[in-house]
C-alpha cells in the first residue's frame, strides 16, 4: 500500500494555467509561483460575482485515532467535481510545528490529498515565512525604541509583543533578552509564540486588502506604558513597514486536488489558540469562483466550528449552507475509552460510549439553524454492524450520516456524501442563522454561551487576573470584542484528559490577549500554550531526502 506521499508523487499534477482558466480566472489575476503554484488577486469586475454555496467541514473531538477531517473536506469536493458541480476547495495552510512534530501534514490523505503535497507542507509560497519576519522586525523595533530612549515610555515588563518561529520549541518560552552590556539592549523578559499563534497571521486571515490590513496592524497593542496606558503599533509609527512585508502574503495561493479539483490554501491559524480557519479572501475569492465552496475549521466542532460560525461568518458576510461533522468508528472507540491498540478489534461497547462526543457536537451545530450532516470517514477495520450503529445514532438526533471512503477512492468514494450535502444546501434556503451571542453582549456573557451551548459545561471562572483584565478592558472600550478560546482540542472540558461529553464542569480562564489588530479577546484557559513543544518521537525523525530531491515520510 502507497504512502501519502508515494501518491502525492506519482501523481499526474495540472500546470497551474490549466487550473487557473478552469476556474474563469484572467490572466492578469494570477500569478504563476512555479508550475503547480499561483497567488490570486480577483479584479474589482470578478469580486462582483453571485457568492457560490458554502459547506463548512468540522469535526467530533480528535484523538490520536485520527478523524482525517482534511481528507473528507478535499474528498467530498472531489465527489462533487465528479457529479458536475464546479466546485473548489479551499483550506489552511500547515505549520512546520505539526509537520515536524506530532500531527503531520494538513494536506489531506490517501487519494484525496492536495498537490504538491511536499512543498504546501513545507516552505509552499513563502507565506509563513514572511509572516515570521514581519512578527519578529515588529518585536526588534519595539525593542529598538527602548534603547533609543523609550519614547513611548514603555514598560519593559508589560509589553505584550513576543517573538515568534514556525517550530514546536518549548525552550523559547520564556527566555532573557537583552543581555550582554548597554550595547545589547534593554534587558528584559520574553518569550516566543508559534507563528501560527501571531497576531499578524489573524490580521492576514482576516483582511479584505493592504489598506485594511495596515489598519488593522496599527491597532496591535504592543504593550502598556509605566501609567498602563495602551501602546499600539500606530504609536510606534510602523504598520506601513510591517504590511509592506506581508505584500504578497495578502494574496491566496492556488493549487488542487489529486482529481484537479481547484484549491485555495491561505493562512494558517491554529484553531486551539486562534480562530482556526483559512483567510476570508480565500473562502470569499472560492465563492466568487464556484458553485459550492468546501472548507474546513481546525480541530473540533467546540472550537474551529464555533469560531468559524461566530466569528469569521459575520466578517466573510456569508453563513455556512450545510455543516459537515467528521467522525470515525476508530475516534468514537477512544472517547468511549477503548485503548489505541486495541481499536481494530470490534467493540460495539466502547462505540456506544463514545457517540456522546459527536451528540454534543450535533447539538451544538444544529443550534445555529444550518443543516447538519455526518460523515463517517470510514478505515479499513471498521465493521457493518459499527457503521450502522453511528449511522442510527445519527439519525435519532435528526441528521442523516453518510459513509465515505475518502482514503482509498477518492471523491468517488464520497458519492453519498456529496449528494446528501447538496440537498441538504438545498434546504439551507428556509433556514434562519442564529448566531451565539450578540456583539453587544459583555465578554462573561460571550463566554458562558460558549461554554454551556457549545462544551456543555456550567459556566466560566475566571481567576483573579483575568478578572482584573475585564474591569480595565472595559476602560479602554475592549470588553465586547468577539471572543476566541484558547482550548485544548482533545476534549470539550480544558482538561485533555476529560473524553467523551462530560457534565457538570465549569472552564476555568487564567489570562486575557488583547488583539485589537485582529479584533477579538483571546481567553487563554486551562493549560493551553502559545508555543508547543515537540513529543518524544518527532515527526521529523522519519523524513528524509534522498539525492536527487525525493522526500519520504513525510505524512
Amino acid at each position: 500500500m502507497k504512502t501519502d506521499i508515494e501518491i502525492a508523487q506519482s501523481a499526474d499534477v495540472w500546470p497551474i494555467e490549466k487550473i487557473a482558466s478552469q476556474v474563469g480566472l484572467k490572466p492578469e489575476e494570477w500569478e504563476p509561483y512555479g508550475r503547480d503554484k499561483a497567488k490570486v488577486q480577483l479584479s474589482e469586475q470578478s469580486q462582483e460575482n453571485k457568492l457560490g454555496k458554502l459547506i463548512l467541514v468540522t469535526s467530533i473531538n480528535p484523538t490520536p485515532a485520527g478523524e482525517g477531517k482534511s481528507t473528507v473536506t478535499v474528498g467530498l469536493a472531489d465527489a462533487l467535481m465528479h457529479q458536475k458541480h464546479k466546485t473548489m476547495v479551499a483550506l489552511r495552510e500547515p505549520s512546520l510545528g505539526p509537520v515536524m512534530g506530532l500531527k503531520g501534514g494538513a494536506t489531506g490523505g490517501g487519494y484525496s490529498q492536495v498537490v504538491p503535497m511536499a512543498d504546501i507542507n513545507m516552505h509552499f509560497t513563502g507565506d509563513f515565512h514572511a509572516l515570521t519576519s514581519a512578527h519578529n522586525t515588529l518585536a526588534a523595533l519595539i525593542d529598538n525604541s527602548l534603547y533609543q530612549g523609550n519614547p513611548l515610555n514603555l514598560d519593559p515588563r508589560r509589553i505584550l509583543w513576543k517573538r515568534a518561529l514556525d517550530v514546536n520549541d518549548r525552550a523559547l518560552r520564556h527566555v532573557t533578552i537583552g543581555l550582554g552590556g548597554p550595547t545589547s539592549g534593554v534587558p528584559r523578559e520574553d518569550g516566543f509564540d508559534i507563528t501560527v499563534a501571531s497576531e499578524l497571521m489573524a490580521i492576514l486571515t482576516l483582511s479584505r486588502d493592504l489598506t485594511d490590513m495596515k489598519q488593522r496592524i496599527s491597532k496591535i497593542v504592543i504593550g502598556y506604558t509605566y501609567d498602563k496606558n495602551p501602546v499600539t503599533v500606530a504609536d510606534l509609527g510602523v504598520a506601513g513597514a510591517i504590511t509592506t512585508l506581508l505584500k504578497d502574503a495578502i494574496k491566496p495561493n492556488l493549487v488542487q486536488t489529486l482529481a484537479h479539483t481547484p484549491a485555495l490554501i491561505h493562512g494558517g491559524p491554529f484553531a486551539n489558540i486562534a480562530q482556526g480557519t483559512n483567510s476570508i479572501l480565500a473562502t470569499k475569492t472560492a465563492l466568487q469562483l464556484s458553485d459550492y465552496v468546501v472548507t474546513e475549521a481546525g480541530f473540533g466542532a467546540d472550537l474551529g466550528g464555533e469560531k468559524f460560525l461566530d466569528f469569521k461568518a459575520p466578517l466573510l458576510g456569508k453563513v455556512p449552507d450545510t455543516i459537515v461533522i467528521v467522525a470515525t468508528v476508530r475516534a468514537l472507540k477512544m472517547h468511549g475509552g477503548e485503548d489505541k491498540q486495541n481499536l481494530k478489534t470490534p467493540n460495539l461497547s466502547a462505540l456506544k460510549l463514545g457517540l456522546v462526543n459527536l451528540g454534543q457536537h450535533i447539538k451544538s451545530m444544529k443550534r445555529y439553524g444550518v443543516p447538519v450532516v455526518v460523515a463517517i470517514n470510514q478505515f479499513t477495520h471498521d465493521t457493518k454492524e459499527e457503521l450502522a450503529l453511528v449511522n442510527d445514532y445519527a439519525k435519532s438526533l435528526g441528521v442523516e450520516a453518510y459513509v465515505a471512503d475518502v482514503w482509498g477512492q477518492g471523491g468517488l468514494g464520497a458519492q453519498d456524501l456529496a449528494t446528501g450535502v447538496v440537498q441538504a444546501t438545498e434546504q439551507a434556503e428556509s433556514q434562519n442563522f442564529q448566531p451565539l451571542y450578540q456583539p453587544e453582549d459583555e465578554a462573561i456573557v460571550k463566554i458562558n454561551h460558549i461554554v454551556q451551548e457549545i462544551y456543555g459545561g456550567d459556566k466560566a471562572v475566571l481567576s483573579g487576573k483575568a478578572e482584573k483584565q475585564l474591569a480595565t478592558f472595559k476602560k479602554y472600550g475592549w470588553d465586547k470584542l468577539p471572543i476566541i478560546m484558547a482550548k485544548t482540542q482533545n476534549s470539550l472540558t480544558d482538561d485533555s484528559k476529560r473524553i467523551g461529553a462530560p457534565k457538570n464542569f465549569d472552564i476555568h480562564i487564567r489570562e486575557f490577549i488583547p488583539k485589537l489588530g485582529a479584533g477579538f479577546l483571546v481567553a487563554l484557559t486551562g493549560s493551553i500554550l502559545t508555543m508547543p513543544g515537540l513529543p518524544k518521537h518527532p515527526a521529523a525523525l522519519d523524513i528524509d531526502i534522498a539525492s536527487d530531491g525525493q522526500i519520504t515520510g513525510l505524512n
